[in-house]
């Protein structure tokens, strides 16, 4: 079953935030992984995938296991600032929960897997589940933003020790917007890199992470992922770093990619567990 375009929040003065769900066919309710595409916070929709992933790929390979799969936009950073990013990240997950029993999914069973700007977003997520959001939202609010695993492909963790960020040049930007990180924050203030760093966010009760990281990679170093991974290993809480011999962003140089989406997908399995139930 697919849903295209179904609008999970509607926000004044903003575009409808839309989502794309896939769902197994047949079976009872299913488990479910949120899709949170990257671009530096400044471009890409729910249907970007970056250019070394064959389009569908993740979505087949989510399929195949008996997990259904929901790929949402949000606000870019020349629409809003932080934390608007992360707020509709929750709304996508509040969306889904609430709708669960219509769309056929598993309230139980989430895991949400993200891709540079999107993996940021996807520990974002599951660090800070159940805190309030710029909208207001209470801490208690139902139904709960919280997720059982994560996926975090290349994504940065710590803003405050990111070097400046270059967009790709075949990426033509608005003037002003070059650096996405600043964008992003509305500023450089160390307080606002801090609150935006899934690094700040963790504690004992964080869900289980897997990040995986190209050695190789420029605009957002490897030992972003390793800062994460050390975090989670010393709160307690369970963690899986995979590095990628000669990879850079978005897996440039990775002699295969078709393993990483495998093992990504057999890590949201064991925790979220396959097909219908």
């Amino acid at each position: 079953m697919h849903y295209s375009g179904i609008s999970y929040a509607l926000l004044p003065g903003f575009r409808p935030l839309q989502l794309d769900l896939w769902v197994p066919a047949g079976g009872d309710t299913y488990p479910v992984v949120v899709w949170i595409h990257g671009g530096a916070w400044q471009f890409g929709d729910r249907r970007y995938l970056p250019p070394t992933l064959e389009i569908d790929a993740v979505h087949d390979a989510l399929l195949e296991a008996g997990i259904a799969v929901a790929s949402i936009d949000y606000r870019l950073a020349g629409e809003a600032v932080f934390p608007a990013q992360l707020d509709d990240a929750k709304s996508a997950v509040r969306y889904l929960r609430r709708h669960a029993a219509q769309l056929g999914l598993n309230v139980e069973r989430f895991g949400v897997w993200g891709e540079s700007a999107g993996g940021h977003l996807a520990a974002l997520l599951a660090l800070t589940a159940g805190r309030t959001t710029q909208e207001g939202e209470p801490v208690d609010a139902e139904p709960v933003d919280s997720v059982r695993a994560v996926v975090d492909w290349y994504g940065v963790s710590d803003l405050t020790t990111m070097p400046k960020l270059e967009v790709p040049p075949d990426v033509s930007l608005p003037p002003g917007t070059a650096d996405p990180i600043e964008q992003l924050l509305g500023g450089t203030t160390p307080e606002r890199a801090r609150a935006a760093s899934p690094v700040t966010h963790v504690s004992a009760d964080a869900p289980p992470f897997l990040l995986i990281h190209g050695t190789d990679d420029v605009p957002v170093p490897p030992e972003q992922s390793g800062l994460l991974h050390a975090a989670l290993l010393a709160a307690g809480a369970q963690s899986e770093l995979v590095t990628v011999e000669g990879a850079g962003h978005i897996f440039a140089g990775a002699a295969d990619i078709t393993a990483l989406i495998a093992r990504s997908v057999a890590f949201l399995a064991m925790h979220l567990g396959e097909g219908p139930r």
